[in-house]
C-alpha cells in the first residue's frame, strides 16, 4: 500500500489539529509535518519533500498565495488550497489555480458539525489521487533521465503512437458538452479561449465546484474568450457562439420546446441521487435523446466516475465522446472509467483536445 506524506500549513493550531486528524483517518495518508506560515511552509517543502501540501490562504508573515508562488518556482509539489476565504472571494481561488495550485477545498465543508462521511472521503480521495499522479509523473521523469530509457521510449512512441479514431467530419455536431472536475479550471483555460468568434454551436460546461464559484468562473472566462460566457440560468435558450457554465448547487437539464428551440432547465432537484451538483450524467442524459448523433461530449480531468452513465447514453444515441489522456490529467479518474468502459471514440492529451473538438464543429 502506497503512502503519501502531507504537509499541513495553517496559522491556527486548532485548524492544523482538525485537518491533521481528518488526514490521518486514511491509512494511505500521513502528516509529514506542519507549518504556521508561508515562510515555514517553503522551508519544510524543501526539507521534508511532502507528496502534497494543504495550504491556508491568509497567514501572517507570508500568506498562502505568496508561498504557493515560491513553492511552484523553486520546488514544485501539489498544493491544495484550504481556506474559509475562498467561499467569500472566489477570485482568490482562481488566482491560486493560475499560480499552480492543484485544487481547492473549503474548510467550512470539512469542519461543519455533523459533516457527512462522503464529504470527508471525497477530500481524502482527492488528496490521494493528486499525490499519486504527482509521484507517478516524478517517477517517469526520473526514468527518462537515462539515455537508454529515453531512446526506448522514443522508439515506442514512434511505433505505437495511437491514431485518432475520430474521422474529420467538420460540422457534424450541433452541441458540445464539456465535463470536468479536479484540475478542470486550468484545463478549460487551455480550451475555451481558443474557440473563434464564428463558432456555430453552443457549448455547455459542467465543472464540479462549490456553490458561489461558477458565476465568477463564467465572468473570468467571458473576459478572456472570443465567445460570450455566462453562468447558465433557468430558461436560457441555447444559442450558437455562447458558452454556458452550469451553476454549482443545481442540476442542469436540456428541454426541447414546441418551437424546436432547446432551453436549459436549472433545478435544485434533491431527488436526483448524486454527489455532484451539477452532475455531468444528468445533463448528458437529457441532451443525448435531443441531439442524438450530433452531440459531442468531452470529459476532462477529474476524480470519480461522473460522466460514465451519461456517456453510455451519448453512445446509445450514436453521439461522440472525447476523453483526456492520463498523461495530462491532474486526476485520471472520470476519463479513465469512460475509456476503460469502451465509450471513448478517442483519448488524447489536453494539448490535442481542442484539435479533436474542431474535427466536429
Amino acid at each position: 500500500m502506497q503512502q503519501y506524506g502531507v504537509l499541513v500549513v495553517d496559522d491556527s493550531s486548532f485548524m492544523r489539529r482538525c485537518i491533521s486528524l481528518i488526514i490521518e483517518k486514511d491509512p494511505q495518508l500521513f502528516v509529514i509535518g506542519i507549518a504556521r506560515s508561508g515562510v515555514e511552509a517553503i522551508e519544510k517543502v524543501h526539507r521534508l519533500k511532502p507528496d502534497i501540501v494543504t495550504m491556508d490562504v491568509e497567514m501572517p508573515e507570508m500568506d498562502g498565495m505568496t508561498a504557493l508562488k515560491e513553492i511552484m518556482r523553486t520546488c514544485p509539489v501539489p498544493v491544495v488550497m484550504l481556506s474559509n476565504r475562498t467561499d467569500k472571494d472566489p477570485k482568490a481561488t482562481f488566482q491560486a489555480l493560475e499560480l499552480g495550485a492543484a485544487d481547492f477545498y473549503l474548510k467550512s465543508a470539512l469542519l461543519q458539525e455533523n459533516v457527512k462521511p462522503e464529504i470527508i472521503k471525497e477530500f481524502l480521495d482527492k488528496l490521494k489521487a493528486i499525490a499519486q499522479k504527482a509521484r507517478k509523473t516524478a517517477d517517469k521523469e526520473r526514468e527518462q533521465n537515462t539515455a537508454s530509457e529515453n531512446m526506448s521510449e522514443i522508439l515506442e512512441n514512434i511505433l505505437n503512437k495511437p491514431e485518432s479514431s475520430i474521422e474529420t467530419k467538420s460540422g457534424s455536431a450541433d452541441l458540445l458538452i464539456i465535463g470536468c472536475s479536479t484540475g478542470g479550471p486550468s484545463a478549460l483555460q487551455s480550451i475555451l479561449p481558443r474557440f473563434p468568434k464564428d463558432t456555430h454551436v453552443p457549448i455547455v460546461v459542467l465543472q464540479h465546484m462549490p456553490p458561489g464559484f461558477t458565476k465568477p468562473l463564467a465572468e473570468r472566462f467571458d473576459a478572456i474568450c472570443n465567445l460570450h460566457v455566462k453562468e447558465a440560468e433557468d430558461g436560457d435558450i441555447l444559442e450558437a457562439g455562447n458558452i454556458y457554465i452550469a451553476p454549482a448547487g443545481y442540476q442542469t437539464f436540456l428541454d426541447k420546446k414546441a418551437d424546436n428551440v432547446i432551453a436549459l432547465r436549472v433545478e435544485d432537484c434533491p431527488a436526483v441521487e448524486t454527489l455532484y451538483r451539477p452532475s455531468i450524467n444528468v445533463t448528458l442524459d437529457s441532451a443525448a435523446p435531443i441531439y442524438r448523433e450530433r452531440l459531442l461530449s468531452v470529459i476532462l480531468t477529474g476524480m470519480g466516475n461522473d460522466g460514465l452513465i451519461g456517456c453510455e447514453t451519448v453512445k446509445k444515441y450514436n453521439g461522440k465522446v472525447i476523453v483526456e489522456a492520463e498523461e495530462s490529467c491532474v486526476v485520471y479518474g472520470m476519463p479513465k472509467v469512460i475509456y476503460e468502459a469502451g465509450l471513448a471514440d478517442v483519448q488524447v492529451p489536453l494539448s490535442n483536445i481542442f484539435h479533436e473538438i474542431m474535427h466536429y464543429i
